[in-house]
């Protein structure tokens, strides 16, 4: 049995999400908020750049149960490697994107064969020292990261030749947005693919997979090379956009913002990711910006409510509201 059919006897019901639907309306707001928000545009292309990092997670965590605090390792190997191009060979933003994303895959693969015989706190654990490694090789390597002060002088040629990366961020803005929109449309058809729902089987009964033929563990390292692709395109983006890689994009934090971010919106559900990712930064930076001295107990506030009060994130609200007027709607 091959690890692109499901060896599960009846199909499993996909997790709820906003549907085809949600594409458009991810579209839609993006381009609102091009035009509300002119002055803001950096803030808004880290945000579209993390969506798609945050959405990298879910695919493993939501949709495999694979509890991991290494997708930095992923992101920032990406970024990395998309950068060192550019500097040196690429200077085409697509090229940039696909050479992210192998670099991105590569590593989750190679890793993901090792670590993923694991589970539990081991797992958690192995998945850390595996960010801690790219990162310090990143530092090592000097001569080719730039180390402690960045990698630097990144500058992609005009997207398809005609769109010039601004300094106002425009073009990047727009390039961030419709990279997003392509990567949901793709990630949504993976999760409903029969890979999809074979993983989805892993992790509900890996058990039952093994009994029917199936190979658990092949899976699991598959879905998680798939999102080291999506990760790594993230880290290229973020390169192309901003101009500069920094040791902080294969830290430990960000790997743990993303799950936090994730949390927020809701695991399983792919929008869920763009949603937490767009709260927990608009906030960060609202209250950073409000109150410099006290914003994180502002920021643990919001955080504990939205757990206390959603368990399920965000998505879970919007999805009861939508419930609560379909009923009102039947009754009337």
């Amino acid at each position: 049995m091959t690890a692109s059919s499901p060896p599960l006897a009846a199909p499993l019901k996909t997790p709820r999400d906003l549907g085809w639907i949600g594409v458009p309306v991810v579209a839609v707001a993006g381009l609102a908020a091009f035009w509300l928000f002119p002055s803001d545009l950096g803030l808004l292309t880290r945000i579209l750049a993390a969506a798609l990092y945050v959405l990298s997670l879910d695919l493993v965590l939501g949709y495999c149960g694979i509890a991991t605090l290494g997708q930095a390792a992923m992101f920032g190997t990406g970024a990395y490697v998309a950068g060192i191009a550019a500097v040196n060979w690429v200077a085409d933003p697509l090229a940039l994107l696909a050479i992210g994303g192998v670099a991105g895959g590569l590593i989750a693969l190679a890793t993901g064969a090792l670590i993923l015989h694991a589970r539990g706190l081991t797992l958690l654990m192995l998945t850390v020292a595996v960010t801690q490694i790219v990162q310090e090789v990143a530092n090592k390597a000097r001569d080719w990261t730039g180390g402690s002060d960045g990698l630097s002088g990144i500058d992609p040629n005009p997207v398809f030749g005609a769109f010039r990366f601004d300094m106002v961020g425009r073009t990047s803005y727009l390039f961030a947005l419709a990279v997003l929109v392509v990567a949901l449309l793709v990630a949504r058809r993976i999760v409903r693919s029969p890979f999809g729902l074979a993983c989805r089987g892993v992790k509900e009964d890996p058990l039952r997979v093994s009994a029917l033929g199936g190979s658990p563990k092949a899976y699991l390292v598959a879905m998680y090379a798939v999102a080291g692709v999506f990760a790594g395109v993230a880290g290229a983006l973020t390169a192309v956009t901003s101009g500069i890689v920094g040791l902080d994009s294969a830290s430990f934090s960000w790997s743990a913002e993303a799950l936090v971010m994730l949390v927020l919106g809701g695991t399983g559900r792919l929008y869920g990711a763009v949603i937490g990712t767009v709260a927990f930064m608009a906030v960060h930076h609202i209250l950073a910006a409000t109150d410099p001295f006290h914003w994180m107990l502002f920021i643990g506030l919001f955080l504990m409510g939205v757990v206390l009060f959603l368990p399920g994130g965000i998505l879970s609200g919007f999805e009861r509201l939508a419930g609560l007027l379909r009923r009102k709607g039947d009754k009337a």
